[in-house]
């Protein structure tokens, strides 16, 4: 049922996500400190409605859907604010999004035809490593608004913007590619919509 708890706070953190990049771009520290905050809600909603699913309300399928969505609607506002910002390039982020929610649409024809999809040790190690990018530069960009530590923001800034942070990303966009493409060698049967049960990969 959509208006589980669970699903409820899944669709909040799509909600939030707008917020989160609209006060991203703005690029300012008191908005960059509420969009901070902001993820860390979205990080905590993400915990809580799988501890609920799980314990309390029970795993559903429209829950399997929209938490892994909502996921991906945050990550997507977080990345698209850094290309606003020009932290990381547009077309790394562009494959990320084609990535992230063709992969969705191609799991919802799966339930629909009754297949069932199981996330891949590489698509996990996909998506921990976008959140650790994610929470690295809004880290940095907190230090460089913060004026009580020591670090001058002169150095904050070129680390923000350096070529750690573009091969970091570069190397996430490749990993991400590489998921992509055993999502479909994994899931062609999903193609031909065969109504048969058999384990997958995302």
């Amino acid at each position: 049922m959509i208006y589980s708890i669970p699903n409820i706070i899944s669709l909040l953190r799509v909600a939030i996500a707008p917020v989160f990049y609209i006060l991203m771009i703005k690029n300012n520290p008191a908005s960059t400190r509420i969009a901070c905050g902001l993820f860390i809600a979205g990080a905590i909603t993400d915990y809580l409605d799988g501890w609920l699913a799980r314990n309390v309300y029970g795993v559903t399928s429209i829950g399997k859907f929209l938490d892994p969505l909502a996921d991906k609607v945050f990550t997507t506002a977080a990345f698209l604010s850094f290309v606003h910002l020009g932290i990381v390039d547009l077309w790394m982020v562009i494959i990320i999004i084609v990535r992230d929610f063709g992969t969705t649409f191609l799991r919802l024809i799966a339930v629909n035809n009754k297949h069932t999809i199981s996330t891949s040790k590489s698509a996990q190690w996909k998506t921990f490593l976008q959140m650790v990018f994610i929470v690295y530069i809004l880290i940095l960009l907190l230090l460089r608004d913060i004026h009580f530590i020591k670090i001058p923001p002169k150095i904050v800034t070129e680390l923000i913007y350096s070529d750690l942070s573009y091969y970091m990303m570069l190397f996430i966009t490749v990993i991400t590619l590489w998921t992509a493409i055993e999502y479909l060698i994994y899931n062609i049967s999903i193609f031909k919509f065969r109504r048969t049960g058999y384990d997958s990969q995302e």
